[in-house]
């Protein structure tokens, strides 16, 4: 069943009001891979009665005012995606498409889309003491004092902008339905973990960051708080964090509890239409659905810890993963659906070899703080082992009208090569049974100078992986390709790294690489504060930082157009030119 969107459709469920009322930057579809679905069910599941605005005119009371008012709180969340990266290139230029919009036109999201949708909420609700909590990965990311690249300066924790009463960071299931206990039972809700929220007066048992005022004075106090910010993540360990912005305080919570495997079994256990809400799917066709209809998250959590990504903020460095029946029971339910055509898009989470892959002294203690699970080397501690994923992977084949199951989800080839026990195992199993005539890897660069700031191995490990790669293939009979994701201009990237990587792509690959995207200084990342202070964190040395977005893009073209001027003068690309094989595997 949807949530409900319209008053028409809560009556016809039974109900005279709603307890909750969600509000997206995303048009609503009912999937796992939708946060606001996945939060509003779980809520409906524990007796709460919730609906759904998604993509709201923010000028007009149409649309905000359709569901009436909660009894509650609002819930309003960006979407999927922070509304600056859904509505900015790493240029600066506006995206014309949109994959989380009907008719996939980029005309629905408002910029700001958490500020926008709490001003929209309080300027058609005046006077009300319904409470506005903000949520998803844009709020999350923003909670403190944060560069935005955007706008090209520091700015207040997005609670402060918003001028909303409640902030839910990370996994939001618990914290939002702890606050929708207390709120209904008319109990104090401050204490909840994974809230955060503003106070006249600071909390003395926690911990400290540097000023607002003072990160805009002194880069290196911007420094100092990102990183009491960053180790203070982690359910186990952190502790609560405040931090002044002018005469007030945001307080923040220490994080809620990790989820147990049964508790994301019961979460993804949820039915799900995996379909857009017939409301919005008269309005044009949704091209993400085409992606996450059939697709399963096996897990959460990434301990990979890229400086350049935030999952580590949102998700967690711990991965929690489902049990192996939950996903097979999940898979079964989707090869049942009538227009079923045999084919799972995806079977995975943020990094698809981690799933049941974790640290037990983590498990018990928390993250480490003195050091990570894979950088510079992987540490002892984390036995890595692929055994389990084959064993999913072996009964997920064997299930009724399943024709084929792709993993699609980003795999750390680091991971395969260090698992002595089962990695080439692994490795057979993807190539022969899980792609589709290419894997794609993400080594991001090919020059360790660049890799270490972006807190990945060396490039050692990419041509042992590529040579495996291509001796399994050999072993089989097959002619498959590997594609590589790679990354211009981060911070620390010259022009010269970027020929020596076109260099290696060359000599080494056997490639000339297309898929290479500019760098997006993100919030709430370690390459984003690189980029902004110009300061290694690590070393507190001053860094070479590109930011200008001509050279930007000339750092990328070095890369990538030279391999257009081959195609439209060959007329077909190495890739996928068969001619070229013998080649890429070293011949």
């Amino acid at each position: 069943m949807f949530l409900p969107t319209t008053m028409e459709e809560v009556k016809k469920i039974g109900w005279e009001e709603l307890d909750i009322i969600l509000v997206s930057g995303d048009t609503y579809i009912d999937s796992s891979y939708n946060g606001s679905a996945v939060i509003g069910k779980w809520l409906v599941k524990n007796g709460f009665r919730v609906g759904i605005i998604a993509q709201p005119d923010i000028n007009s009371d149409v649309d905000i005012k359709r569901l009436g008012q909660p009894r509650l709180y609002w819930a309003i969340s960006g979407g999927c995606v922070d509304s600056m990266v859904a509505n900015y290139t790493a240029t600066k230029k506006k995206r014309k498409q949109d994959d989380f919009t009907p008719g996939g036109e980029n005309n629905r999201r408002p910029d700001r889309a958490v500020i926008a949708y709490t001003n929209l909420v309080k300027r058609y609700f005046k006077n009300s003491d319904i409470p506005i909590v903000i949520s998803g990965i844009e709020a999350s990311l923003r909670r403190i004092t944060h560069y935005d690249y955007w706008s090209n300066n520091l700015r207040r924790p997005v609670i402060f902008d918003a001028k909303a009463d409640i902030l839910s960071y990370g996994m939001g299931e618990k914290s939002m339905l702890a606050l929708a206990k207390a709120l209904k039972g008319g109990r104090e809700w401050r204490n909840i973990k994974g809230l955060c929220y503003i106070a006249k007066d600071k909390k003395d048992s926690y911990l400290q960051l540097p000023s607002h005022e003072e990160c805009l004075e002194d880069k290196l106090k911007f420094i100092e708080a990102f990183n009491i910010f960053y180790r203070n993540c982690d359910p186990i360990t952190a502790k609560g964090i405040y931090q002044k912005c002018g005469d007030r305080y945001l307080i923040q919570n220490p994080p809620s509890e990790n989820f147990s495997s049964q508790e994301l079994d019961d979460i993804y256990s949820m039915e799900f239409e995996r379909e857009v809400h017939p409301y919005y799917k008269k309005m044009g066709d949704v091209r993400a659905l085409d992606t996450i209809r059939n697709s399963v998250t096996t897990h959460r959590g990434c301990y990979g810890e890229c400086n350049f990504c935030a999952i580590a903020i949102h998700q967690g460095r711990t991965v929690i993963s489902r049990s192996e029946n939950s996903i097979v029971e999940e898979i079964k339910k989707i090869s049942g659906a009538p227009k079923f055509k045999g084919y799972i898009a995806d079977v995975g989470g943020p990094t698809a070899n981690m799933y049941q892959v974790e640290c037990s002294k983590k498990l018990k203690l928390g993250a480490c703080q003195d050091r990570r699970c894979l950088y510079p080397q992987k540490c002892p501690a984390l036995k890595i082992d692929h055994s389990k994923q084959v064993d999913l992977l072996n009964r997920l084949k064997k299930i009724d009208k399943i024709k084929k199951i792709f993993i699609a989800s980003g795999i750390r080839y680091d991971m395969i090569l260090d698992d002595k026990k089962c990695g080439q195992l692994y490795l057979e199993d993807i190539i022969k049974d899980h792609v589709s005539g290419q894997m794609k890897i993400a080594p991001e660069h090919t020059e360790d100078k660049v890799l270490s700031l972006m807190g990945k191995q060396g490039k050692t490990l990419l041509k042992d992986f590529k040579e495996r790669f291509y001796k399994i293939n050999e072993k089989y009979g097959l002619k498959q390709f590997l594609t590589y994701y790679l990354i211009a201009a981060h911070p620390g990237c010259t022009e010269k790294d970027m020929l020596d990587l076109k260099r290696f792509a060359s000599a080494e690959l056997r490639v000339n690489p297309e898929q290479v995207q500019i760098f997006t200084p993100t919030p709430s990342t370690y390459s984003t504060l690189m980029y902004y202070t110009e300061i290694n964190p690590f070393t507190m040395k001053k860094m070479y930082v590109e930011k200008d977005n001509g050279k930007k893009q000339k750092q990328k073209d070095i890369v990538v157009v030279q391999e257009k001027s081959s195609k439209l003068k060959n007329g077909n690309t190495n890739n996928k030119n068969k001619k070229n094989y013998n080649r890429k595997i070293g011949r």
